[in-house]
């Protein structure tokens, strides 16, 4: 599939299909996503955990690094997309409204 063919509603039914076709619905309840994507979550910050900021930010240089960065990061996203599939969250629109927010919370100019 082509970056151009892919979108979040694409990718959440191909994460339903892929759960109906092993019938794990009944266990993508919206308790156990959530302990699945902060699982997922860890995984990606155990990477990290001892890296200097100066090595975390070459992380993508060494292929076998990528390779886990990408996976834990997809893992993450997958977990995240269904729960928001499961929740009826527009998971854009949510993000949006996220940035809507901010920008006004948090000025330009005004101190970090």
């Amino acid at each position: 599939m082509s970056e151009s063919e892919l979108d979040v509603a694409k990718l959440q039914r191909r994460l339903a299909e892929f759960a109906a076709a092993r019938n794990w619905q009944q266990y993508h309840t919206p308790k156990n996503l959530v302990a699945a994507l902060s699982v997922e979550a860890s995984e990606l910050v155990e990477i990290f955990q001892w890296l200097t900021p100066e090595e975390s930010a070459r992380v993508m240089d060494d292929a076998d690094t990528a390779h886990r960065v990408t996976d834990e990061v997809a893992d993450v996203l997958a977990y995240l997309l269904q729960l928001c599939e499961v929740l009826g969250i527009d998971a854009l629109a949510a993000l949006d409204a996220k940035i809507d927010r901010n920008e006004r919370r948090f000025p330009v100019g005004e101190g970090a």
